[in-house]
């Protein structure tokens, strides 16, 4: 059964009693068991099996022989977050691509390019990475959407005739909903980035047009 107590006692009562660590030392080779400790809303619990409860949950891992930390386990990601990390990484991407563009530009707007077409081809290739992002996310939406309301549908059904909706049948409704708010979320993500690489061309073109010396400044 497993024991719960707070991670100090645990640990000091370890240390202080280091004749009975040296006996719990495997013998050959053995795989040494190990403390989990992590928080269960404001308590601290301690045990030498991990519940079910408690698998998704951040830990510290201890030697149960000599209360040495051993490390750390970070706490899984619910679907929401993935998503969040979905786009902080599509978005560092777009950003490594748009410093690029940008030095590229720089280094030869003066040389390279004769004339505003020939700079506007700089940018196809970041166009249409976002332009796939958009219209992607926009065929998930509506894909995810039409399942959603079908599920939901169903259900309904289900419950008009008297019968519960099935656990099952209501874990695949919740996790469609969170999916459907996730491609949401990244849909709005990509058409903003939409909108500001249109900011970004019509800015380099007025730069590009001061350094040719056929504009004006726009900031003037």
């Amino acid at each position: 059964m497993s024991t719960r107590i707070a991670t100090t006692i645990l640990i000091g009562l370890l240390l202080a009693t280091p004749s009975l660590s040296a006996q719990a030392q495997p013998k050959g080779g053995a795989t040494q068991k190990k403390l989990y400790c992590w928080n269960k809303g404001t308590e601290r619990i301690c045990s030498d099996t991990l519940p079910q409860d408690a698998v998704n949950s951040a830990r510290e891992e201890f030697s149960a022989a000599s209360g040495v930390r051993r490390g750390e386990v970070e706490r899984t990601l619910t679907e929401e977050e993935r998503a969040d990390a979905a786009v902080v990484a599509a978005q560092r991407q777009l950003d490594l691509a748009a410093e690029e563009t940008r030095k590229r530009t720089e280094q030869a707007m003066l040389s390279t390019y004769e004339n505003e077409d020939d700079l506007r081809r700089v940018f196809t290739e970041r166009t249409g990475i976002i332009d796939n992002n958009v219209q992607t996310a926009r065929y998930n939406v509506a894909s995810l959407r039409d399942a959603l309301v079908s599920l939901l549908g169903t259900a309904g059904d289900r419950e008009l005739g008297g019968k519960p909706v099935a656990e099952k049948q209501a874990q695949s409704i919740q996790q469609r909903h969170a999916e459907l708010v996730a491609q949401r979320r990244m849909q709005a993500s990509f058409e903003a980035q939409r909108k500001a690489l249109d900011v970004e061309i019509e800015e380099t073109l007025q730069r590009y047009r001061l350094l040719k010396g056929v504009g004006t400044d726009p900031r003037a």
